[in-house]
C-alpha cells in the first residue's frame, strides 16, 4: 500500500468536509429543515400529553379542547412532511454533486498522472476506485447526511424539551447516555481498518476480472481457466472473510447501543412513575417523557444501525482521495512555448534513463537525426527500443541529458504541442467506442469526407470499411469490437495518414497485417515518410532496409550505427540478426 493509500479516518472526513463546503446553501437548508422537522416532531408528544390530560375521567372529557389540539397536530404533521421532503431533496443534491465532483476530479487526475503510475497499478484497481468505491462513498454520504442532521438536532431538541418538563428525570437520561457513545466509538475505530482492507481486496478482484475478460482468448487458448478460477476463489474467499469481519463487528454496535438505550428508557419509566405517584408530574407529562426518551435514543439506534455503510464509505473515500492526491506528471513550465510545425531535427545528448532506480536501462545515449531522415531502431527484446520512443514523446522524462527538437529542449515546450508534431502507429492498437469515422478523425476532427476517404485508401482500410453495414458510420464497440487485429491496425494507420505531422513514429506498425497487405502499407509509408523525420521500430528487418540510419541497440546502448549495406559489411551484431532471419534453410 502506497503512502497516499494510508489515509486516516480523521483526514478523510476533513477532506469530505472541504467538498461539502462548496454546497453550503444545500447544507444550510438541510439543517434548517431538519431543525423544523425535529421541532415539530418533538412538539407532537406535548400535544398528545395535553390531550391525555383533557381526558379526566368518564363523562369529564373536554372534546372542544381536544379538537383544537388535533387541528394543531394535523398542521404540524403536514409541515413536518413538507420539511422532511425538502431536507431529503437537499441531501440528495448535495451528496450526488459532491460525488460528481470527486469522480470528475479523479478522472482529471488520471489524465495527468505519469505513466509510471498507470504502469505500476492494475487497470482494474484504478477502475474500482473511480466506479465502485465512489458508489459506496455516495451511498454512505447520503445516508450520513440523512441520519446525522436529524439525529443531532433530535438529541439536542429532546433534551431541551425534557428539561422544560422535569430537570431530575432528564438528569437520569444524561447520566446513562455517554455509555452509548463509548460503545459506538470503540467499535467504529475497530471496523474502519477492516473496511479499508475490504475496499483494497475488492480492487484486486476487479483487476483480476478485468484482466481475465480482456484476455479471455489467451486464457482459453492456454487452458488457464482452472488457474484463473483458483486465483479468483482465493481473492473472493479473502474478500468474504474481511467483509464478514467488518460487517460482524460493526453490527455489534446496534444491539450494544440499543441495550444502553433501553436502560435509558427504563430509567425514565421508573423515575417518572415515582414522580407521578408523588404528584410531581401528571400522567400526560409522563407519557410525553416516555415518548421523548424513545425519540432521544432513536438517533443512536439509527446511526449505529448504518455504521457499516458509514465506515465502508469512509474507507472507500480514503482510496479515491489517495488517487486524487497522487503526484501528477511534472507540469509544463510556466514559460514553456508552443512548438509549431518543425523541420524535424532531433538530438539526444548524453541521455540516461531507467524505470527502476537500481536497474540501468539507457546510459549515455547520443543520437543526431537530420530533418527528413528515416531512423530505424532494432535490437533484441528489452534492449530499450520502445523506451526511446517513450522519451521522444515525453511519456517519461530523461533522468539526465536532454532531448532537443529543432534545437529546443523538449522540456521547454508544451507536451501537447510536442506530441502534435508526431504521428504514432503502435503495435498495440486502440480504438474507442463510436463510429469508424470518429476513430479516424481523432487527430483532425475538422477533416472533410474526401480527406477521410483518401487517408483510408492510402492505408488500404477503405475496402473493408465499405463492406461494413453502414460504411464509415458503422458503430464499433470498445477496442474495435469484432474487427480483426489487422483491421484495427489499418484504422490506426489511417488515423495518422489523415494528420501527416512532420515527424512519425512507427512501433511495429505492421505486425498484425498479412504479408501482401504489408507490402502495400510499406509503399504507403514510403510516400508518407517523404520529407518527414521518421523513427521505425521493427523486429522484422525486411521493413527497415530503406532506412537512412539504422541504430542497433543492446542493453540500452547503441552498439552499431549505419545504413543496411554498411552494417552488413561490418559483419557485426546487425549482420547476425539479419542473417538469422533471412539465411537459407539448411534442410
Amino acid at each position: 500500500m502506497s503512502k497516499n493509500d494510508q489515509i486516516s479516518q480523521k483526514e478523510t472526513i476533513l477532506k469530505v468536509l472541504k467538498y461539502i463546503k462548496k454546497y453550503w446553501f444545500y447544507l444550510a437548508m438541510s439543517i434548517l429543515m431538519a431543525a423544523l422537522t425535529v421541532t415539530l416532531t418533538l412538539y407532537l408528544p406535548i400535544l398528545t400529553g395535553r390531550v391525555i390530560d383533557l381526558i379526566i375521567e368518564r363523562g369529564m372529557v373536554d372534546f372542544q379542547g381536544i379538537f383544537r389540539i388535533l387541528k394543531v397536530m394535523a398542521i404540524a404533521i403536514a409541515v413536518t412532511a413538507a420539511a422532511q421532503w425538502i431536507m431529503n431533496v437537499c441531501n440528495n443534491k448535495m451528496a450526488y454533486r459532491i460525488v460528481q465532483d470527486v469522480r470528475d476530479e479523479a478522472f482529471r487526475k488520471i489524465e495527468i498522472l505519469p505513466l509510471k503510475y498507470i504502469d505500476g497499478h492494475s487497470y482494474g484497481d484504478v477502475v474500482s476506485r473511480v466506479i465502485a468505491d465512489v458508489d459506496q462513498f455516495s451511498d454512505g454520504l447520503l445516508m450520513g447526511f440523512t441520519q446525522f442532521f436529524t439525529g443531532v438536532i433530535t438529541i439536542i431538541g429532546t433534551l431541551g424539551f425534557m428539561l422544560s418538563v422535569n430537570v431530575w428525570i432528564t438528569g437520569v437520561v444524561v447520566l446513562i447516555t455517554p455509555l452509548s457513545f463509548l460503545v459506538a466509538s470503540f467499535i467504529a475505530k475497530k471496523t474502519y481498518l477492516m473496511f479499508q482492507e475490504q475496499s483494497k481486496t475488492r480492487g484486486e478482484q476487479t483487476a483480476l476480472i478485468e484482466e481475465m475478460i480482456g484476455n479471455q482468448k489467451v486464457v482459453q487458448a492456454f487452458s488457464h481457466e482452472d488457474e484463473a478460477l483458483e486465483t479468483f476463489d482465493e481473492i473472493n474467499e479473502r474478500l468474504g472473510r474481511c467483509s464478514l469481519k467488518a460487517i460482524f463487528y460493526s453490527s455489534i454496535t446496534n444491539p450494544s447501543t440499543r441495550f444502553v438505550n433501553n436502560l435509558v428508557y427504563a430509567g425514565v419509566a421508573v423515575t417518572g412513575a415515582l414522580y407521578a405517584i408523588r404528584g410531581g408530574i401528571s400522567v400526560g407529562q409522563l407519557s410525553c417523557f416516555l415518548t421523548y426518551a424513545n425519540q432521544y435514543t432513536k438517533p443512536f439506534n439509527e446511526i449505529s444501525g448504518v455504521v457499516t455503510e458509514l465506515q465502508n464509505a469512509i474507507a472507500c473515500a480514503a482510496r479515491i482521495f489517495a488517487l486524487i492526491e497522487e503526484e501528477p506528471q511534472i507540469p509544463d513550465r510556466e514559460d514553456a512555448i508552443s512548438l509549431g510545425n518543425v523541420d524535424g531535427r532531433v538530438e539526444l545528448e548524453h541521455v540516461d534513463f531507467s524505470y527502476v532506480p537500481d536497474k540501468k536501462l539507457i546510459t549515455d545515449f547520443n543520437l543526431s537525426v537530420q530533418a527528413g531522415q528515416r531512423v530505424a531502431i532494432v535490437g533484441p527484446t528489452g534492449c530499450g527500443k520502445t523506451t526511446v520512443i517513450n522519451l521522444l514523446m515525453r511519456f517519461y522524462d530523461v533522468q539526465s541529458g536532454k532531448i532537443c527538437v529543432d534545437g529546443r529542449d523538449i522540456r521547454d515546450v508544451t507536451r501537447s504541442s510536442l506530441r502534435a508534431n508526431y504521428g504514432m502507429v503502435l503495435q498495440e492498437t486502440w480504438l474507442k467506442a463510436g463510429t469508424i469515422r470518429d476513430n479516424i478523425v481523432m487527430g483532425k476532427p475538422e477533416a472533410t469526407e474526401e480527406e477521410i476517404i483518401n487517408a483510408a485508401q492510402l492505408s488500404h482500410a477503405h475496402s473493408f470499411i465499405k463492406r461494413m453495414p453502414q460504411g464509415y458510420d458503422t458503430v464499433i464497440g470498445e477496442d474495435g469490437g469484432n474487427l480483426s487485429q489487422g483491421q484495427k491496425q489499418l484504422l490506426c494507420i489511417a488515423r495518422v495518414m489523415l494528420c501527416l505531422p512532420p515527424m512519425l513514429i512507427l512501433d511495429e506498425a505492421t505486425s498484425s497485417i498479412d504479408t501482401r497487405t504489408e507490402i502495400r502499407i510499406q509503399q504507403a509509408f514510403a510516400t508518407m515518410m517523404k520529407g518527414r523525420t521518421s523513427f521505425i521500430v521493427a523486429h522484422r528487418l525486411s521493413t527497415i532496409r530503406e532506412a537512412d540510419v539504422i541504430l542497433v541497440m543492446k542493453d540500452g546502448n547503441v552498439i552499431e550505427q549505419g545504413n543496411h549495406e554498411t552494417l552488413l559489411k561490418e559483419d557485426g551484431f546487425y549482420a547476425k540478426l539479419y542473417n538469422s532471419q533471412f539465411a537459407p534453410s539448411s534442410l
